[in-house]
């Protein structure tokens, strides 16, 4: 539900201030990309919490440098290629994913307050 508000609201700006601008990724890549990671993160938390390991801080750690690297692997075509204008969609990806990341990172204190 989180992620629909997001996108909606992402387009919605994207479609009134940068109507002219043309992206190199469509803003629901984006946004899948940012989902798929998340539950991701979340599910392997959710398991090792739920198995009786209460050490996910470094867990967290490391599957966040993880998330850094896929990133990065996401945005090297657009890096790599002729496209003039890169910026607004570096732009476009990093927005959700600090947005992503710090939900993450709430949802991650959550399990670490429990214990």
């Amino acid at each position: 539900m989180i992620s629909l508000v997001l996108f909606g609201v992402h387009q919605y700006i994207l479609h009134y201030f940068a109507a002219s601008v043309n992206f190199f990724f469509p803003l629901w890549h984006i946004y899948v990309f940012h989902i798929l990671v998340a539950v991701v993160i979340y599910t392997v938390i959710n398991y090792r919490y739920s198995n009786g390991k209460t050490e996910i801080f470094t867990l967290f750690m490391g599957i966040t440098l993880v998330k850094m690297i896929l990133a990065i692997v996401f945005l090297l075509p657009l890096l790599l290629s002729d496209f003039e204008k890169k910026q607004p969609d570096v732009f476009n990806f990093f927005i959700p994913y600090f947005i992503y990341l710090f939900l993450e990172v709430f949802f991650v204190t959550k399990f670490l307050q429990k214990k």
